[in-house]
């Protein structure tokens, strides 16, 4: 009892060191903004990665095709807010519920494919995205040249500095990771497993197969546009350049070396 007591007393204390360590982060790199904003794209990345986390991890739906999601929420946070002058937080947000449902549209006919069939149409649906941003019409992508946009302002506040954007997507970061524990361990995340596990004896169970594999579509795809919202503006520049196919390796090698299915993967 007593060994046990102090093992959760050091795990408190090596919690709340890391935790201190991870909000002092700017102040210990005081004076290197570069390091600062690599520790933006970590946190962006933590999202990004967590969303495959959920469609791969703990669905067992591969998918090489995130990077679409990520464009998607890239450009459309910065077309809504140069065409349309939503507020950027809004335009995050719509652009993420708008790769959501598409994620869901994809994902309706692509719950049949399994293996390598379903790699290949997410790889397919990648290349249409990217091709679409790279040759829009009437260019509102900017194509190649690429496009501009604003920082994120939140509430009067300008989040127009790396420090400033690091406390901003700390939360963000934070918010997520609940969210997720919260899905994973509810009946969804268990009819999840499940489903990875076998998908067959899933539905012998009485588990919708189709429609658990469509909501986890959908939520990493969400996941994943936001994180590409953010980038869109931390960087306030895209280019196709950014969503091409390598990055959809990238968010799976992350993830593969991380660990999959689990909090502390993504993060890792």
């Amino acid at each position: 009892m007593k060994n046990s007591v102090l093992r959760l007393g050091k795990d408190s204390i090596w919690k709340l060191i890391a935790a201190a360590v991870v909000l002092l982060l700017p102040l210990i790199f005081l004076g290197s903004d570069y390091l600062v904003l690599v520790c933006c794209f970590i946190l962006i990345y933590i999202i990004a990665v967590s969303g495959l986390d959920i469609v791969f991890g703990y669905c067992g739906q591969i998918s090489l095709g995130h990077a679409a999601f990520y464009a998607i929420g890239a450009y459309g946070s910065g077309l809504l807010h140069n065409n349309f002058h939503i507020p950027v937080i809004l335009t995050m947000i719509l652009s993420s519920i708008l790769a959501a449902a598409i994620g869901a549209l994809l994902a309706w006919p692509a719950s049949k494919l399994v293996f390598h069939f379903l790699s290949l149409a997410t790889i397919a649906f990648g290349e249409i995205v990217y091709l679409l941003i790279s040759h829009s019409p009437s260019g509102i992508t900017g194509n190649y040249n690429g496009m501009f946009s604003d920082s994120v302002n939140l509430f009067g506040l300008k989040i127009n500095t790396n420090t400033r954007f690091y406390y901003f997507a700390l939360v963000c970061t934070v918010l997520f990771l609940v969210a997720k524990t919260f899905l994973v361990n509810s009946r969804t995340g268990r009819a999840f497993i499940a489903i990875r596990e076998n998908s067959h004896a899933a539905n012998g169970m009485g588990i919708n197969v189709r429609k658990y594999k469509v909501i986890a579509f959908a939520t990493s795809a969400f996941y994943t546009a936001f994180a590409g919202a953010m980038y869109m503006h931390l960087v306030k520049y895209i280019s196709p350049d950014t969503f091409m196919y390598s990055q959809s390796v990238l968010f799976l090698t992350m993830l593969l070396f991380g660990g999959t299915a689990s909090l502390m993967g993504p993060i890792v």
